[in-house]
Parts: structure tokens; C-alpha cells; sequence
């Protein structure tokens, strides 16, 4: 892939110890078992620069076993670059009612990914031959599914035709003797035109914690959600309520003296060990830090509920929110919402089925950094997942008074 640089060893071993078609995932793929596998498990992560504009990739995984790291990749992004197969049998795969496509979606516009690149892949393949027929049946078939999915198709998405194996129409526009029917722009002009969601460099500091590690001092991995960040500069990291101090601040390994809002960070810290931070926790100013809950109240869509299930009380499930990944239960349904009138019905709501839109007071165990929606969106936004399904998204609407006590 052109985006990442020269990478002619590592070529040539992956094409020894996988199938050659494997070799560009291999760049990404970040240990032993996902390139003997072929499959991507972790989130990798690289960066590559346009004329305008400097990109950090998540490599998220597309294999259904996987979807919980996939959900961890999509909360961090800005942009979502939907890559489709153009393989004859491998759309459909993807595609019928309970493939993966689907769901990356529907995740993704849950998880605040509100601009879509819809990349059609393999067109050089010998099935296809760069075929406007079997573009033009994707696009029409993907089309009604991204509007039932929220996404504003005319304006927040855009298909592509693309070989990522062989690079054509990625850095430069694909020659019109290879795709005569192709007007549009290459990747990299696609993602150059796209803007980034707005985002307050002046307002409270929230990065949520992905990883952390020991680097000459607790170094904390996160993106920035809202503020900035200054090296010197004093935080607290929540729930746990430590007072750290920012020792050095890095993005793509280059030291910085500070960073705002939709950067990819390395941040070293002191006044914390490793051990005591956890993904999920997040680094916030000290004047008004995150609130930390194990309650709150949430507007939920139910999606698909897990064979004859019903959604009451006592519904258990697992929460994820920005990088928190909890175990949750629904204590009780506040009121039902009607999808008509948007607003609240007045009988009172014991249980729901699918489709439904539910007020419920969700619990945790452990205290969770979360925002309200509207105060935060991209840290009240989140998903609940049972037995490696997604049944329902939801937004948090409320906290406890004595959240940020």
C-alpha cells in the first residue's frame, strides 16, 4: 500500500509464510498469529501524510470473532473507510442479513464515525475487470441500507473504485484506459476533501486511555476529545482520581511541546504507576474532570435481540463506551419513546422488543468514566453487546447528581 512507506523485507518474508494476497494486511497486522492467520485481531495502527493533511490509520478488524477490538478502533476515528469486496460472492457475503458489513455500519454511525468512504475493492479482479455493471449494483444495493443505518448518503458518503493489491486509484486517479467510466476522485483526494468534526481546543481536557505502558515513566495512549494538552501541564486521571504531571507528549514519535483536540497521543506522565490505570480510564483536566458513575440513565435503539428475548429489568448485557468495556444491567425501564412523534408514550413500560426506543437506568460495578451525549457526544455514545451480537445503541441522557463529586 502505497500510504505506508517502503516496506520490501517485510514483502518478501509475508510472501513466503502467507498467501500473496495476505502481504498488504501482513504490513498492518501486528504480531506472529494475525499474520500466520491472515485475520486481524488487534487495532494497528499507522500514519501517512497527504499534501494537506497528516492520517492515522486504524486497521480495524473485519472478522466477526473480533468485533469488540473493532469497536474500540471505530470509537477513535473521524473517518470510516468502509472496504468492500467487488469479488463475485464476497459482497453477498458480506452483505446478506447477519454479515459483517452490516454491522460495521451500524457500529460505526453509533460510535460517532459520521463521514463514510465506501472503497470497492478487487475491481481489477478477474470477475469483475473493472466492471461500472457490478460497481453500480454495490453502490445500489449499499445505498438504502447506509440511510436506514442514519447515514445522510448524498452528503456524508462516497463511493470509490479501487485495487488496493496493485494501487490504482489510491494516491492517483485510475487511467480511463483501464476504467474509462471512472470520473471521480482517487483515495487520497476523497479523504483530503473530507472535514473532521467539530471539536473545542479551549474546552475541559478528555483523552480516554487505550493502552498504557512503561517507557522511562507511565506513558498513557489515547486520542483527544475536547481541550488541549501542554507538556508540564498538571491532569487527573479518572475514575481513580490521580494527580499526574505531563512530562512529554508525543504524536508519531515526534516530542511536542503541546497537542489540541483529534490527536493520536503518547503521553508520559508521572505521579502514577502503570498497573493502576486501565483502558477505559480517562486523563481530564483537574478543574472539571469526567464524571465517574456506576449508574446512569440512557435512550437505547433496540436492534436485534438474541432469539425470543425480551428487554425488561434485569436485562444483562456488555457496555461499550469510548475504550470502556464493562459488564452492565438494565435496572429499569423509564418510558418508551414512539418512533413517530419522537416523543414519550404514557403508558408504563415493562418490557420492549426490537425496534424499540427505551429511557432505562443502566448499572455497572465499577465506576466508568462517561458524558452526557449532549454535552460530549463522542464520550455518551455507546453500544451493548450480548453473546457477540450488538442487540442496541444508545446515548447516555442523564448522571447522577454527585457524579463529578
Amino acid at each position: 500500500m502505497l500510504m505506508l512507506g517502503n516496506q520490501q523485507l517485510e514483502d518478501r518474508y509475508c510472501f513466503s509464510v502467507v498467501r500473496e494476497s495476505w502481504y498488504m494486511a501482513y504490513i498492518m497486522d501486528t504480531n506472529e498469529e494475525e499474520r500466520a492467520k491472515g485475520k486481524t485481531v488487534e487495532v494497528g495502527r499507522a500514519h501517512f501524510e497527504t499534501e494537506t493533511t497528516r492520517f492515522t490509520i486504524l486497521d480495524a478488524p473485519g472478522h466477526k470473532s473480533y468485533v469488540p477490538n473493532m469497536i474500540s478502533g471505530a470509537s477513535q476515528a473521524d473517518i470510516g473507510v468502509l472496504v468492500i469486496s467487488a469479488r463475485k460472492g464476497e459482497f453477498e457475503t458480506g452483505y446478506e442479513k447477519g454479515g459483517q458489513t452490516r454491522e460495521h455500519v451500524q457500529l460505526a454511525k453509533t460510535l460517532g464515525v459520521s463521514k463514510l468512504l465506501v472503497v470497492v475493492n478487487k475491481m481489477d479482479d478477474p470477475t469483475v475487470n473493472w466492471s461500472k455493471e457490478r460497481y453500480d449494483e454495490i453502490e445500489s444495493k449499499m445505498t438504502p441500507f447506509l440511510k436506514s443505518s442514519g447515514y445522510n448518503v448524498k452528503k456524508d458518503v462516497q463511493f470509490l473504485p479501487i485495487s488496493g493489491l496493485i494501487g490504482m486509484n489510491m494516491k492517483t486517479r485510475v487511467e480511463r484506459n483501464i476504467c474509462p467510466w471512472w470520473n471521480g476522485p482517487c483515495l487520497f483526494e476523497a479523504l483530503d476533501a473530507i472535514e473532521g468534526p467539530p471539536r473545542d481546543p479551549k474546552g475541559p481536557f478528555r483523552m480516554p486511555i487505550i493502552d498504557k505502558f512503561k517507557d522511562m515513566g507511565t506513558v498513557l495512549m489515547g486520542k483527544v476529545e475536547s481541550g488541549s494538552i501542554r507538556e508540564g501541564e498538571s491532569l487527573i486521571v479518572m475514575p481513580n482520581k490521580a494527580s499526574v504531571k505531563v512530562v512529554a507528549i508525543l504524536i508519531d514519535d515526534n516530542k511536542v511541546k503541546r497537542a489540541g483536540p483529534g490527536e493520536n497521543l503518547r503521553v508520559r506522565v508521572s505521579g502514577i504507576e502503570e498497573e493502576d490505570i486501565l483502558s477505559g480510564f480517562v486523563l481530564s483536566s483537574i478543574a472539571k474532570p469526567i464524571a465517574a458513575v456506576t449508574e446512569f440513565v440512557a435512550q437505547l435503539v433496540i436492534l436485534e435481540l438474541l432469539d425470543n428475548a425480551i428487554f425488561t429489568a434485569g436485562y444483562k448485557a456488555v457496555l461499550h463506551i469510548h475504550s470502556v468495556v464493562e459488564e452492565c444491567e438494565i435496572i429499569e425501564l423509564l418510558q418508551q419513546i414512539d418512533p413517530k412523534t419522537k416523543k414519550p408514550m404514557k403508558k408504563k413500560v415493562l418490557f420492549v422488543k426490537n425496534g424499540a426506543v427505551v429511557v432505562c437506568r443502566i448499572q455497572v460495578n465499577n465506576l466508568i468514566c462517561v458524558e452526557k451525549f449532549s454535552d460530549f457526544a463522542q464520550l455518551g455514545r455507546f453500544t451493548l453487546r450480548t453473546e457477540g451480537k450488538t442487540v442496541a445503541v444508545g446515548k447516555v441522557t442523564d448522571l447522577p447528581s454527585n457524579a463529578r463529586a
